[in-house]
Order: C-alpha cells, then sequence, then structure tokens
C-alpha cells in the first residue's frame, strides 16, 4: 500500500517518468492565473495525500528524487519558452520535498517549504503572459536588450527569476538550505549541483531577455501600479524568507 500511494504522490511530487504529467498539464493550461493556481496546488496535493496516509517514506526514493530533480535543471537549460522553462524548474524543485519527508521536519514546515518554491513560479507564470501579450511569444533571443525597451518590466522579471533560482534572501534559498543541511552527505553533494544548475539555467534566460541590444519597435512597459505591486509581492517573499531563516536558525541550534 505504501509502494502505491508513493507512486501516486510521485506524480505530485515528481518523480521521473511520473513527473512527465505536471510539465503536460503546465503546457496545456495556457491562462496565467491558472497555471499560477497549478503551481500552487500541485506539490501542497502531494504532501496532504502523504501526511493523511501517513506514509512512511522509503530511503530509495531520495535517489530517485535527487535524480529527477537534475534531470529537469538540466533540461530547463535548453528552454527558450518561459513559460515551459518555469514548469521545469519547478518540477526541479517540488521533486525535493520528498527530502525532509524523510527526516522529523513538521509537517507545516515541509508545506512552507512547497510554497517558498512554488510562489515565484507564480510571478513568472505572469511575466511570461505579458511578454505573450506584448510580442506574441515568451521565447529566449526572440527579442532582447528589455532592460533598455522594458526597464519596469525587467526589473521585476530579475528578481522574480532570482527567487525562482533560490537567492538569497528568498524563501526559496532557506528551503534549499534547510533541506542541504539535514541530507546525507551524498544527497547534499547533490543537492549543491542540482542548485548549482539553477543558478546556470536562470542566468542564461535573463542573458537572453534583458541583456544584450535592444529589439526596434514599440512595447509597452509595465504600469506603476503593476509594477508596485509585484514590489510589495517581492518583499512579502523577502520577509518569508527571513521567517524560514528563524526556522532554521532554531532547528538547527
Amino acid at each position: 500500500m505504501n509502494a502505491a500511494l508513493v507512486i501516486i504522490a510521485g506524480i505530485f511530487l515528481p518523480l521521473f517518468p511520473l513527473s512527465m504529467v505536471l510539465n503536460v498539464v503546465v503546457a496545456r493550461v495556457r491562462h496565467p492565473v491558472a497555471r499560477g493556481i497549478l503551481f500552487l496546488a500541485w506539490p501542497q496535493t502531494g504532501l496532504a495525500l502523504l501526511y493523511a496516509a501517513h506514509v512512511a517514506v522509503p530511503s530509495w526514493v531520495i535517489a530517485w528524487a535527487l535524480a529527477t530533480s537534475l534531470l529537469y535543471a538540466v533540461r530547463a537549460l535548453a528552454l527558450r519558452e518561459v513559460g515551459l522553462w518555469a514548469g521545469f524548474l519547478a518540477t526541479s524543485a517540488f521533486a525535493l520535498l520528498w527530502l525532509p519527508l524523510t527526516g522529523d521536519t513538521p509537517g507545516l514546515l515541509t508545506h512552507l517549504y512547497a510554497l517558498a518554491f512554488s510562489t515565484p513560479f507564480v510571478l513568472l507564470a505572469l511575466l511570461a503572459a505579458g511578454l505573450e501579450h506584448r510580442f506574441g511569444a515568451a521565447y529566449t533571443g526572440l527579442y532582447g536588450g528589455l532592460a533598455q525597451t522594458l526597464p519596469r518590466f525587467s526589473g521585476v522579471l530579475v528578481p522574480v527569476v532570482l527567487a525562482a533560482i533560490g537567492t538569497p534572501l528568498f524563501p526559496a534559498f532557506f528551503a534549499m538550505l534547510a533541506v542541504v543541511l539535514t541530507a546525507a552527505p551524498a544527497a547534499a553533494a547533490a543537492l549543491a549541483a542540482i542548485w548549482l544548475v539553477w543558478t546556470w539555467a536562470g542566468t542564461r534566460l535573463l542573458q537572453g531577455l534583458v541583456t544584450g541590444p535592444a529589439e526596434p519597435g514599440e512595447a509597452r512597459d509595465l504600469s506603476l501600479g503593476s509594477t508596485w505591486t509585484y514590489a510589495a509581492v517581492l518583499v512579502a517573499l523577502v520577509i518569508g524568507g527571513l521567517y524560514l531563516s528563524t526556522q532554521l536558525a532554531g532547528g538547527t541550534a
């Protein structure tokens, strides 16, 4: 029974090849709000299922989860469509939620880790829709120099991507750090490699959109109201990251 529940949960806390379900759904759900809700609800569903059933996660799942996470992190390096990039990186992040399930991490804290990983992808789904609205597609390399043509949009996009790849002081950083500190040495080394690939993937995404010469043409930048709204959410994320840091300090004291 435990193995069957682990397989079912492997759809929501992605384990390859079950992880393909999430990416198919992300590709088909085009509305940005619906896609954002999907990013929020998907890992929480898997966690709720496992906690409700009181499933003891077998240790062999950790290697499966790490391999899945690394696979999708590497695959994100080659993706040019922003929405699919977000889906692959989210898959990589959600797979790592198996690690705290094998330890003594409180259930509420694990749900907060899931929220820390998923929230930046909600913002990225909205920004990807904004690119599609302005340019007809959200592909890196199709247009560049957004820092010059859309400075407010770029000023939001950069910290959102940094939040998604687990940069300090965002919540994903502290969630990832907590997972690394409680993992076995071999798993911690794999996590560090995954984290490095996340950074590489985020850098490539931003290079393809923000830097370089500006493309000719006109596109409307984010309104001041939208910019301040995104800024407020990003500040809230930083505050959430600081809260997770206190939980991490308390757990390691």
